[in-house]
């Protein structure tokens, strides 16, 4: 399939989620559809019209690195997101994959004529399947079982992206994911910063015209700078005890650079550079950050010191090369000296 046309659907497009036999119906022993599992969690949304959010013609798989990886026939519907019931309370809050033939174009009666749900030449699954393949006990030796879900298949359901294969940014357009704008502004970075990076001896004044520029328009500074702490010092720290439902504001980038080691790194939370957009505005604390999957070890990670989720914060691919405009939107993970209480009565400004 052509990737111009890696899915029917469209951002905005409004979708009636099959019924749970129909989806059964389409997926393999493991409960998969080209290798993407359909979760316990899913199933609630089943008969409910709800609005595609973005094509999932490409993804990110951090479990493989930095590239970005194409994904066929899938979709994220708007802010429908994993709560991890059914994996021991993972908290990533991932955004969901839809496969195409999991959903029809809402209002439609009866099969969909572009073959959208049809059975699964292996002849489906039962509920009790998707169940009972969701989670492994642990292997001998190990104390921790391993756990499959939509985040650990996603490099078994995806294929390697070229960052300069210009059909990407073709369907980011086309299938109504990117405005034509920010698409510009985002190949326009592409190529500043291929620049600034070079090694040409011109990188400082470059970061310093890049800063004026924004600074002039309200903009976000150059995202990517030297660390700030010398290497084999120790990153320092600081506690707030931030709860859910309060305000903070985000530090100033130059503040958090002071704070990161050589790997821009806080006791191994890494700062983002698609972090600094958020910088200097005060968003609300939505949860403090105790556990999540890992895609690579397929086992819990439990956090040794809690991270901090921002409400409605979420990554958006706007400077990585390798995986620019992916839709994924990933919660990114604050910790706590990053950030400082927001002066009382004064609401979020996002």
């Amino acid at each position: 399939m052509s990737m111009l046309f890696s899915s029917i659907f469209r951002a905005g497009d409004l979708v009636e989620v099959r019924s749970k036999e129909e989806i059964l119906a389409t997926l393999d022993a493991n409960g998969r559809l080209e290798e993407m599992p359909f979760m316990p969690e899913m199933l609630k949304h089943c008969g409910k019209t709800l609005r595609v959010g973005k094509r999932a013609h490409k993804t990110c798989d951090p479990a493989l690195g930095i590239g970005g990886r194409k994904m066929l026939n899938t979709v994220h519907l708007e802010n429908i997101r994993c709560n991890g019931a059914a994996h021991d309370g993972c908290e990533a809050a991932c955004l969901i994959f839809w496969k195409d033939a999991w959903l029809k174009p809402a209002g439609e009666k009866g099969p969909s004529p572009n073959g959208s749900g049809k059975p699964s030449r292996s002849g489906g699954c039962s509920e009790e399947t998707l169940w009972s393949t969701i989670k492994h006990p642990p292997k001998v030796g190990e104390t921790e079982p391993t756990y499959v879900c939509q985040n650990t298949q996603v490099k078994f359901a995806t294929q390697p992206l070229k960052w300069w294969d210009p059909r990407q940014y073709v369907e980011d357009y086309t299938s109504g994911n990117v405005r034509l704008q920010d698409l510009v502004a985002g190949l326009t970075f592409s190529v500043w910063r291929t620049v600034t990076e070079a090694g040409l001896g011109i990188g400082t004044a470059m970061r310093w015209i890049y800063d004026t520029f924004q600074r002039m328009r309200g903009g976000v500074p150059y995202p990517i700078r030297p660390f700030g702490v010398p290497e084999g010092s120790k990153v320092p720290q600081s506690r707030l005890d931030l709860q859910v439902g309060d305000v903070v504001r985000v530090k100033p980038y130059k503040d958090i650079l002071e704070t990161l080691d050589c790997n821009y790194r806080n006791r191994g939370l890494y700062f983002d550079p698609e972090m600094v957009p958020f910088t200097e505005r005060e968003y609300e604390v939505e949860r403090r950050q105790k556990q999540i999957i890992d895609e690579g070890s397929c086992k819990m990670v439990r956090f040794k010191t809690d991270a901090i989720i921002l409400k409605d914060v979420v990554c958006e691919a706007r400077y990585a090369i390798c995986r620019r405009f992916c839709p994924r939107a990933i919660y990114p993970y604050w910790r706590e000296i990053w950030l400082e209480r927001a002066p009382q009565g004064q609401n979020p400004a996002n």
